[in-house]
């Protein structure tokens, strides 16, 4: 079992996800109001990961439509990588999306990012396609999938 409570976010947990979307990603941040527009994006649902009565130590951020869903944002706090946050929170994910009637799910990641593409594939997702230069820097994405 594990020891995280996973909760939905409220419009009020505005500041909450900019403070941990922040420490997660730093420079590469969406920023306050990148974050504030995903709590007004038709179909975003975002969810936390937190300790008993400790602040929020993750979150993820998707949406479902057409049958299928996907991920748009996970970020774990420093502080906290390694230790099955991220798990917690894509399994969260899994659920809501299937309660949501999605067949699969989709995201994308820098293939430099090899601490997200082993999350991701011990998930069980797998390599589908390629963005070329999709990120700010240049890079590519890599776009997985999971039949859910």
């Amino acid at each position: 079992m594990t020891p995280y409570t996973i909760r939905r976010a409220e419009k009020s947990d505005a500041q909450v996800l900019a403070t941990l979307e922040e420490a997660a990603f730093g420079k590469h941040a969406w920023g306050a109001d990148g974050v504030a527009g995903g709590f007004c994006a038709a179909g975003v649902e975002i969810v936390f990961c937190e300790l008993e009565k400790m602040p929020p130590i993750g979150f993820a951020i998707w949406r479902a439509a057409a049958g299928e869903a996907e991920l748009l944002s996970i970020g774990v706090v420093p502080d906290a990588r390694g230790s099955g946050a991220g798990a917690a929170l894509l399994g969260a994910v899994f659920d809501a999306a299937k309660r949501a009637g999605a067949g699969a799910i989709y995201l994308e990641v820098d293939p430099a990012n090899m601490s997200a593409v082993r999350l991701y594939k011990r998930a069980g997702f797998t390599d589908t396609a390629r963005r070329k230069a999709y990120y700010r820097s240049g890079a590519d994405a890599v776009i997985m999938s999971k039949n859910i």
